[in-house]
């Protein structure tokens, strides 16, 4: 098990995080005006929105976990991107789509470029650029 298929966000509206995740570049064959569930492809990995009382039913339908009710989740998803270019026009479609800006992107403390938007349910993305990255075949950042 040195995989991770999925990443489930359990979302409070999904039509307006569906949208909103379209809108920042993100690639989903749904087309139904009301879908339960939303798959979006991506190159390495798969997005998952799915409806955050579900998910906490689906965990435990007798005894569903609480929300955290506005505190930080502590968890962070990153976007590694190919340029402080890209960096930018990925957080020019977040402001766009109506996403919150949290930290503008900068040269920071370890060298690289990033900055930090959160979306409509309040989940931390960093939008991150290095110099000395290197991604493979399938946009995949190498890690030695």
């Amino acid at each position: 098990m040195n995989r991770i298929n999925l990443i489930c966000l359990g979302v409070k509206d999904l039509r307006k995080s569906l949208a909103f995740y379209k809108d920042i570049g993100f690639s989903t064959p749904e087309t139904a005006e009301e879908p339960a569930i939303v798959f979006f492809n991506n190159e390495g990995s798969k997005l998952e929105l799915y409806p955050i009382d579900e998910l906490a039913k689906d965990i435990n339908e007798e005894n569903p976990p609480k929300s955290i009710g506005g505190q930080f989740r502590g968890i962070t998803l990153a976007c590694n991107m190919k340029s402080k270019e890209a960096v930018d026009e990925v957080m020019s479609k977040v402001e766009a789509a109506g996403g919150a800006i949290v930290k503008m992107p900068r040269i920071v403390s370890w060298g690289g470029y990033s900055g930090y938007f959160s979306d409509p349910d309040g989940y931390y993305w960093e939008l991150a650029y290095a110099d000395t990255w290197e991604f493979d075949d399938q946009n995949m950042l190498v890690i030695d």
